[in-house]
């Protein structure tokens, strides 16, 4: 679908000129249920959308029909074609704005989509009663609970512990205004001796400031607090993990990003790499401190001395990109004009722990081994976009990082954090699986058998977390068998039912579907493409998978996997990548495979063939659907291990495996397979891979006054050797993105991206390009999206509002000019609030005409009210780009009743709903 800015113009013009009102509505905001669909013509708004006036441009607003509470997952303007942008939000929770210069605009605005972490918000979700596989012979069930493993690491260790705070001066980040907190809780071993292992929690974007005994509706997040309010300690709220930490052996912190969780919507990254300088600078801190105790506060003094050689990041959602972020700044430090003040490295990340996290970059960092909690019932990153740190890391770098996806079946986002968790926290706090009464859902909604209490959540997650430790940071191999996809539980998580993959720990390269490949009796598809001919799971498909999780491109290239659907047993796909493969010295070849959420019994037989044609049957592989519903990211891959001793005495050659064939066994049913990877027990020693470093940044130009300049996109290639990325470039005219994969090193960025800028001296809108990058082999992204931005540089001319027919008789329209001092290449628009009439009778819904009022407010209620009744209801004047003038009209109807003259009140508003000049009155006068 081809994406213009000139369409905005080309939009707002038809509904100025056509149909019965040259003057365009906010619609009422829709009550839980209602659908994004558009009334009247096909140019109009949905409901719970306008056009608002700003002294810095025109927006796109949408209101929504409850408060929204701040989150992590970013709320996203989209079409069914691919995104429009990233809106800011109101204060009000409800309200959330696009200025219309960042938009990528459709050719119509009837299609309108609100959505955050693959969950749509302007539209009631799937019944409960809707199942993600219509052929699926059973409803939800909890997966089987698996053997213990020969390790409990949820069990606490030996120590006493001691707790304690500190806070220190704030400091000031690249792009953010306000100073960020420097504020900690401590827990350590107490009477440890020695130096002990470091564990660092950061945690998400949460409201930051709350008035205590004010409700949600005294909860903000601004920062700093306004007079009055507190802030909300989330830094607090991952005590009982940093107790079965310290009990164990281990220093911990916990540390406050208020600071930037309150500044972050105003960042092109959304505060990942702000997040990443926090982590790092309380580290530097605590490396001045370990090598000098006397001058560190007293909660870190009564700490044993923590040993920054082995240091273990914990983030939860936002906070997990920032702790990723964290160790790949560790490693390959990013350019100083967006870093703080933590310095040099003076730290050894040996691992993170990412809870719910939110990945808007997709670019993890691969030689650093990570655990990944994909809680089942996020109601919050929903989409449980965090499986990219897992996929994401395949083929970038060595493979020797362990990078395992923990899915926890009933977990929500919210309840790892007991500041974040109702009856716990602080201030108020509530369920992210929001759940209408009317239409439960049969996996998450609480009192579900599939649905974990807080208590139990808590306590999975933070068994996980000393899982990772005890692997990352202290080594033991025998707790890999609980995170690597073995299938085996630790039983301090129970009833908690968790299902693990991995990839690295030397599988090797294995089979990827993402590179070139030949597949047969099967499908070779896309993880994100709008073609449904071409998409791994249609749009269309209740549920949804964190594998297929979407990015910023409305098509990716070099996601893929391989779709089988049968009708009869006993039809093989065969997959055949253009080099051959070596399984040589594995135990068994492991394949991650998803299978519909809620079926049972899928099999497959699995064959491999070398490169001289010998077959050999490895053996059956069977998986049953994760429990699932239409609200779900339950397409998950399954991680399964066949044994690959057949192959050895079948003779065949493991070193030059050709293809791999899946023969399925079942009736019917459907798979996906994500890769196949040879596999071997141990934890092999993870040594980071010198590797440059991409970083794209954003040129912001004055456009000038005349002439055309030509400007090239800030590219930045830093560290050591060469690798391979791939850009995707947004056309700023068209909204087209075109694709290449680039070889960078150091000094040599292999491409240029450049645009043109036209200047002229009439107004109009900013006008951005963007670029993107993603690593594919041998490089790492930090900065993952900039462009160029031409600001517009001429004044907004001066808005006029003079009424041509304000004192009517019933069935004639009343009508105001809306003037511009001069034409502008942009729509102008004037916003008209309705606003009550004081003491005189006032024109209601029954005195105007019915079809207007539909295609204006989205309906016409049922019962009469004065039209200043009706909620958010305003009028927008719009003078198309290169016009001087348009008209706003009311139009009236005869109602055969005797009465007074009515009037109708227009407030001309600013951006905010503020009075922003004189009111406008018209006058209806009786026709009988």
């Amino acid at each position: 679908m081809k994406r213009a800015r000139i369409a905005w113009a080309a939009t707002l013009a038809a509904v100025t000129l056509i149909g019965v009102s040259p003057a365009v509505a906010q619609a009422r905001p829709q009550p839980p249920g209602a659908t994004g669909t558009a009334p009247g013509q096909a140019d109009e708004l949905p409901p719970g959308w306008r056009i608002t006036a700003t002294d810095d441009g025109n927006t796109l607003e949408w209101r929504a029909p409850r408060r929204i509470p701040p989150g992590d997952a970013r709320v996203e303007f989209r079409t069914a074609d691919g995104p429009v942008g990233v809106p800011r939000p109101d204060a009000d929770g409800r309200t959330f704005r696009l200025p219309l210069h960042e938009a990528a605009v459709p050719d119509g605005l009837t299609d309108l989509q609100v959505w955050s972490g693959g969950r749509r918000l302007d539209e009631r979700g799937p019944a409960a009663a809707e199942r993600p596989d219509a052929a699926a012979p059973r409803g939800p069930q909890l997966p089987p609970r698996l053997p213990a493993g020969s390790v409990d690491p949820g069990k606490p260790g030996p120590y006493a512990t001691v707790s304690g705070e500190y806070a220190l001066d704030s400091v000031r980040l690249p792009g953010f205004p306000a100073p960020v907190e420097m504020r900690g809780v401590v827990v350590a071993p107490k009477g440890a001796t020695g130096k002990r292992p470091l564990a660092l929690f950061l945690h998400g974007r949460h409201a930051t400031c709350y008035v205590p005994g004010g409700g949600e509706n005294a909860v903000t997040i601004d920062w700093p607090c306004a007079p009055g309010a507190q802030p909300i300690p989330s830094h607090r709220g991952y005590l009982k993990d940093q107790k079965l930490l310290a009990s164990q052996g281990y220093v911990t912190v916990s540390i406050s990003a208020n600071g930037i969780n309150g500044q972050d919507a105003e960042v092109e990254d959304a505060g990942a790499q702000a997040r990443s300088s926090l982590v790092r600078t309380h580290l530097a801190r605590w490396a001045d401190w370990s090598a000098e105790p006397s001058v560190a506060p007293a909660a870190v003094r009564e700490a044993p001395r923590a040993d920054l050689s082995r240091v273990l990041l914990v983030g939860h959602s936002r906070g997990g990109e920032g702790v990723d972020r964290a160790a790949l700044d560790s490693l390959y430090p990013p350019p100083a004009d967006r870093d703080g003040p933590a310095g040099r490295t003076r730290w050894t990340v040996r691992g993170t722990v990412l809870i719910g996290p939110t990945v808007f970059g997709q670019n993890p960092v691969p030689d650093v081994p990570s655990l990944t909690i994909l809680p089942g019932c996020d109601g919050d990153v929903s989409d449980l976009q965090g499986q990219v740190y897992v996929d994401g890391t395949r083929g970038v770098s060595r493979g020797k990082a362990l990078h395992s996806a923990v899915y926890m079946t009933g977990a929500n986002h919210n309840f790892f954090n007991s500041e974040w968790t109702p009856g716990q926290a602080q201030a108020p706090a509530d369920d992210d699986f929001w759940t209408d009464p009317d239409e439960r859902d049969p996996v998450c909604s609480p009192g579900s058998r599939t649905r974990l209490t807080a208590e139990q959540q808590h306590r999975a997650g933070a068994t996980y977390i000393a899982a990772a430790a005890r692997l990352f940071v202290a080594g033991d191999d025998r707790v890999r068998e609980l995170i690597d996809g073995t299938g085996r539980r630790a039983p301090s998580a129970d009833p908690a039912r968790v299902l693990t993959h991995a990839v690295g720990a030397g599988r090797g390269t294995g089979l990827l579907p993402d590179g070139p490949l030949k597949v047969t009796g099967g499908r070779l598809c896309s993880a994100v493409d709008p073609d449904p001919r071409k998409a791994c799971l249609d749009e269309n498909t209740p549920g949804s998978s964190p594998h297929f999780a979407r990015w910023w491109p409305e098509r990716e290239h070099g996601r893929r996997a391989v779709a089988l659907k049968w009708s009869a047993a006993g039809t093989p796909t065969r997959i055949r990548p253009d080099k051959t493969v070596s399984l040589k010295g594995a135990k068994s070849l492991a394949l991650r495979v998803i299978v519909p959420p809620n079926s049972t019994g899928t099999k497959l037989d699995v064959a491999v063939t070398d490169a001289a044609g010998k077959r050999v049957t490895l053996g059956t592989v069977r998986a049953d659907g994760l429990p699932g519903s239409g609200r779900t990211a339950s397409y998950w891959a399954q991680e399964l291990r066949v044994p690959l001793g057949a192959a050895g005495r079948a003779g065949v050659d493991l070193k030059r495996v050709a293809a791999l064939e899946l023969t399925p066994r079942s009736r019917t049913g459907q798979a996906w397979l994500m890769d196949a990877h040879a596999w071997r027990p141990g934890t092999p020693a993870v040594r980071a891979a010198a590797l440059p470093r991409v970083d794209i940044g954003r040129l912001t130009v004055d456009e000038g006054d005349a002439g055309v300049r030509t400007y090239e996109v800030p590219i930045r290639v830093s560290g050591q050797g060469s690798g391979t990325v791939r850009v995707y470039v947004m056309d700023p005219d068209t909204g087209a993105t075109t694709h290449r994969l680039v070889t960078m090193r150091p000094g040599h960025p292999g491409t240029t991206v450049t645009m043109k800028v036209e200047g002229n001296k009439r107004y109009a809108w900013d006008k951005s390009s963007y670029v993107l990058v993603k690593a594919v082999r041998g490089a790492v992204v930090g900065s993952y999206v900039g462009g160029i931005t031409a600001r517009n540089d001429d004044p907004m001319p001066k808005i006029g509002l003079t009424p041509v027919a304000d004192d009517v008789t019933e069935g004639q329209s009343l009508r105001w000019r809306v003037s511009l001092s001069e034409p502008a290449d942009v729509p102008v628009a004037a916003s008209l609030a309705v606003v009550p009439a004081g003491d005189r009778p006032e024109l209601s819904t029954r005195d105007v005409d019915q079809e207007w009022l539909r295609a204006m407010y989205g309906e016409a209620p049922d019962r009469e009210l004065p039209l200043s009744g009706l909620e958010f209801f305003s009028l927008l004047g719009v003078v198309p780009d290169g016009a001087l003038s348009a008209e706003v009209d009311v139009p009236t109807v005869r109602d055969g009743v005797a009465e007074p003259a009515e009037h109708v009140v227009l407030q001309p508003t600013d951006q905010e709903g503020a009075p922003d000049g004189p009111p406008l009155t018209g006058t209806v006068r009786d026709a009988s």
